[in-house]
């Protein structure tokens, strides 16, 4: 098939938009990442396809404006509560995934033949697993309170930190001059970026009220200050992508941060695509040689296996079930956008060929087509290998968590949800067990006198060590309804008589759960509702019931507050603007 020749700048844009849509709606009908798809559009698009792209500096400066608006976002929605509540397992995973993928690429790289500067470049860049793809799969399957999805999410920041500070060195150590002047450079950069920072931060607050008054003025000030600070550190001899990240970062001082972030989403992904788009069509295998393939391969593996490897041996040293650590590992198994930034920064440097980023693209590309199908069938997996990954957990937690006392009543999960059970159970002063899966949860209980036990529900070797034929009432506050119906069979099957509580978010699934005997079924929403609704009536009669209800309900979120609870929709909403 061939496409008429001397296509104009818009003509060529318009028929790449209309492939990148096509192969887009491809893609979600075969239920695979999006971004493969836009690299398959270059490929398309490019010399090795139809080969009508001609306007390669026009999609050069777009693909430049996508890396801008991306690391601008990224500043915006940094969080370092998630980093807080999970800060050991955090730092340990993010940075030990690092180190040891970046130690164990740049041997393989070196042993393949690669020169040591390239072997850098190539080992960093298969250290990162991609924010964008694991966030849409967490939040695909509902689970973004789950604690795998807590702890992939501390991982993510510390490697986008990482990946931060990289693309801001990588430019001033390759000015060369010696290490004092790099030193001096990088001092000047650090001096500038304290300035703006410290600038922002006194001066947005104090007219916020003013530029947020307009919605439209204020998406114009966010873009003006964004591509204002990448302009400002680009003229000063800096990379064009850390002026963008440091204003994203000096924006987020702005109480309408979150709506920029949702507003210039749109505009990010329109660009972003055009950068994925340029990587494809700069994909030459016409240079790629069977050692280069071995390479490809070779890297895939690492990817694939050694970074999930290097995950489960952590977080299971550090006490979390095989499960968790196995949910948690199965996150970390494909190539990061971040990745796909720093070669075609490296390109530009002259520090990597052309190849070599082609390299690294590819292996992208298989590693997130993987990845994502062994994510999405994790669940199978995890029961096939469930025997092999108990190497993976520490000895004296499986003897501790099959060790569980009996009790009349049974909680599995002191979530936020949970908060309320525990209370009800002080109330009613009858026996009971808590059952958690998160080690700092159970040291935390334990340290308050309450019986808490480690444990992961979606273990039956484990639940059939619980003494259910004892119990008067099982809660259960886990969102997954796999791991709920595995406790109702298990529960009711030992001890018909015990009444099961558990979680559902959706109608489909609190029905299958009835079905599997459950006794009665919570939803949150549903509930909430329901409660605010009672509420109103009760006010309406008498107006008085409301400052007092105002007030219990103000100390209660304090408390849960002092916890470190958050709810749902926030965490969601934080992961929505980070997508």
């Amino acid at each position: 098939m061939k496409l008429p020749t001397g296509l104009d700048t818009f003509s060529e844009f318009a028929i790449l938009t209309a492939f990148a849509a096509a192969i887009a709606a491809l893609m979600r009908f075969l239920k695979q990442p999006l971004l493969v798809g836009y690299i398959l559009v270059g490929l398309i698009a490019g010399p090795l396809g139809l080969n009508f792209l001609k306007s390669n500096q026009e999609l050069e400066l777009f693909a430049q404006m996508g890396v801008a608006f991306l690391l601008f976002t990224v500043g915006l929605n940094l969080n370092p509560k998630i980093i807080k509540e999970h800060g050991k397992a955090a730092a340990l995973t993010g940075l030990g995934q690092v180190v040891f993928t970046t130690s164990a690429g740049y041997i393989l790289a070196r042993l393949l033949g690669y020169a040591m500067v390239p072997s850098l470049y190539i080992s960093v860049g298969l250290c990162f697993s991609s924010t964008i793809i694991i966030m849409k799969l967490i939040a695909d399957r509902g689970d973004l309170d789950a604690l795998y999805a807590r702890l992939s999410m501390g991982f993510l920041i510390i490697q986008d930190l990482v990946a931060i500070l990289l693309i801001f060195t990588l430019p001033i150590i390759a000015t060369g001059g010696g290490m004092l002047s790099v030193f001096t450079k990088f001092g000047t950069g650090v001096a500038i970026a304290a300035v703006i920072l410290a600038l922002s931060w006194w001066l947005l607050p104090k007219i916020n009220s003013f530029i947020a008054r307009s919605q439209e003025f204020l998406m114009l000030f966010a873009v003006g200050w964004g591509t204002g600070a990448a302009a400002l550190f680009h003229y000063l001899g800096f990379s064009l992508e850390s002026g963008a990240l440091l204003g994203g970062i000096s924006l987020a001082v702005l109480p309408s941060r979150h709506e920029v972030a949702s507003r210039l989403t749109p505009l990010r992904d329109f660009f972003l695509i055009l950068f994925f788009v340029l990587l494809g069509s700069q994909m030459n295998f016409g240079q790629m040689t069977s050692s280069l393939f071995l390479a490809v391969l070779v890297f895939t593996v690492l990817v694939i296996i050694g970074n999930p490897l290097i995950l489960m041996m952590i977080t299971g040293a550090m006490g979390f079930t095989r499960r968790t650590s196995f949910m948690n590992a199965m996150t970390s198994g494909q190539v990061s956008e971040f990745s796909l930034i720093l070669l075609a920064l490296g390109v530009k440097l002259k520090d990597v060929a052309p190849a070599d980023q082609s390299t690294v693209t590819l292996v992208a590309v298989i590693t997130i087509l993987i990845s994502t199908y062994f994510f999405q069938h994790s669940d199978t997996l995890y029961r096939k290998l469930s025997p092999a990954l108990k190497v993976f957990e520490k000895k004296n937690a499986r003897e501790d968590a099959l060790s569980a006392p009996p009790a009349d009543l049974i909680l599995i999960g002191a979530n936020r949800i949970g908060f309320d059970f525990i209370r009800a159970f002080r109330r009613i002063k009858a026996p009971y067990l808590i059952i958690d899966h998160d080690p700092d949860i159970v040291s935390s209980l334990r340290k308050e006198g309450m019986p808490a036990q480690y444990g992961d529900a979606g273990d039956a070797e484990f639940l059939r060590s619980i003494h259910f034929s004892f119990a008067k009432r099982v809660v259960s506050t886990v969102p997954d309804v796999q791991t709920n119906l595995l406790i109702a069979l298990t529960a009711k099957k030992e001890n018909p008589d015990c009444t099961v509580m558990a979680v559902a978010h959706s109608i489909e699934n609190a029905h299958k759960l009835y079905d599997a005997g459950v006794d009665y079924v919570v939803m949150p929403h549903f509930l909430g509702g329901h409660h605010a609704a009672h509420i109103l009536e009760r006010t309406h009669t008498d107006p008085s019931l409301l400052p007092r209800l105002q007030q219990e309900h103000k100390a209660y979120l304090s408390a849960r507050s002092m916890l470190g609870h958050e709810h749902p929709t926030a965490r969601q909403y934080d992961a929505g603007a980070k997508k």
